[in-house]
């Protein structure tokens, strides 16, 4: 007799089709985050080699922003012409040339050349970060189950594995160059073997012709600045993320020229920071399912602001660590919470979330040049307060987050 057919071979090919799906994404997200790290624990390193001022840096760092907005705008139509897989090895090795560009140009000692390197790495990581989220929305759906938070942890995994890597890296003597090549060869090798993963297609939502989606998201987005209380909660995604931007950029430079460490020390802050962080939006879950978002905001951005403080004034170095402890925590929590409120701030989840998204990248990529504008004239710690002053007015708008059938009652 014949033996009965496997009538589970396709779901078990399904879920494990799914996992590998779910865990490239992942994977995709620590990258993004390692890349992102890259510079900033450095930045005292590329100061010296190239001999310039924090007004200097600034202005390099602002040329970042300038690509991130262009890799935001470019991201949709490269999603549509490439499919997902392919968007995000493009967006992966975009990444990696902008590392190998900067590496040049602290080689032959070139800023401008530097600076293009750093609107490249905005391009990359920009686009990068849009292919990403949809592809992590899509696995949400396929999976029935909550993600995307996990998926934004890995980010913070990464950029603490990234800073470790330029502590590493500056306590063995190794040059910027040479580690932002390293890098490269990751983000690259990895970058192909993890896409793989990835559908080619993309998911049924995104699937509609680049015109129809370019008129129609446009037409909604432009009516969502009309939303009150979605400028609210972008309030609150500008205060945690110029924090997290400030951090990122200026934090290791903080602690070796202000509060007099070694380069490889102040590097390790930057890990602490990313950790911290890390865990609190693994941990942050329950306390969400307990308080509510509107409490841990309020919470956490009132930590945060506390945290800044403790950093600026603080003169042992126990007082630095627990405020890079409480600042990480300050910033952890107000990008997924924010992005689940907008997502209820009307009718249309999609082009409330990219209104909202729009103010958080903004925040995150143009305050660390504005940080560095101001420390040129009252030096890099006076520039850090104001962190402590976006982190509040985010404590100020933390009732916007909160869910319509309460706001209600």
């Amino acid at each position: 007799m014949a033996p009965a057919p496997n009538t589970t071979t396709g779901s078990v090919r399904d879920s494990r089709a799914l996992r590998n799906w779910r865990n490239a994404i992942i994977a995709a997200f620590s990258l993004g985050g390692i890349t992102v790290s890259a510079w900033g624990p450095r930045l005292p390193a590329i100061r010296s080699e190239l001999h310039v001022g924090t007004g200097t840096i600034g202005l390099v760092l602002a040329c970042g922003t300038v690509g991130s907005i262009g890799g935001l705008l470019a991201s949709r139509t490269l999603l549509h012409w490439l499919g997902g897989r392919r968007a995000v090895m493009t967006s992966a090795t975009v990444v990696a040339l902008s590392l190998v560009i900067m590496s040049i140009g602290l080689s032959v000692h070139a800023v401008a050349l530097l600076a293009i390197g750093f609107v490249v790495a905005g391009f990359g990581l920009g686009s990068l970060d849009v292919a990403i989220n949809v592809e992590g929305s899509a696995v949400e759906r396929e999976a029935g189950r909550t993600l995307l938070p996990v998926m934004h942890s890995a980010w913070s995994g990464g950029a603490a594995l990234g800073s470790g890597i330029g502590a590493a890296c500056a306590a063995a003597g190794i040059s910027p160059a040479a580690q932002f090549l390293g890098i490269a060869a990751i983000v690259v090798i990895v970058g192909f073997v993890l896409t793989r993963a990835i559908p080619l297609e993309l998911p049924a939502e995104e699937a509609q012709s680049p015109s129809e989606a370019w008129s129609v998201r446009i037409k909604r987005w432009l009516h969502g600045w009309t939303n009150r209380r979605l400028l609210l909660i972008g309030l609150v995604l500008v205060g945690v993320e110029f924090g997290e931007g400030a951090a990122n950029n200026w934090l290791t430079l903080a602690v070796k020229q202000d509060h007099g460490r070694s380069g490889a020390i102040a590097a390790l802050f930057l890990t602490l920071f990313a950790i911290s962080e890390m865990a609190s939006r693994v941990l942050g879950g329950p306390l969400v399912d307990r308080f509510g978002r509107v409490r841990v905001i309020r919470g956490t951005t009132a930590l945060g602001a506390l945290g800044v403080v403790l950093f600026i004034v603080g003169r042992s170095e126990w007082l630095v660590i627990i405020g890079t402890l409480l600042w990480a925590i300050g910033v952890s929590m107000g990008f997924p919470l924010g992005m689940s409120a907008a997502a209820e701030a009307g009718d249309d989840p999609a082009a409330q979330v990219s209104v909202t998204a729009s103010l958080a990248y903004f925040s995150s990529l143009a305050g660390p040049p504005l940080i560095g504008f101001l420390a040129q004239s009252i030096g890099l710690l006076g520039a850090l307060w104001l962190v402590a002053a976006f982190l509040l007015i985010a404590f100020a708008a933390a009732g916007s987050l909160r869910p319509p059938a309460l706001r209600a009652r």
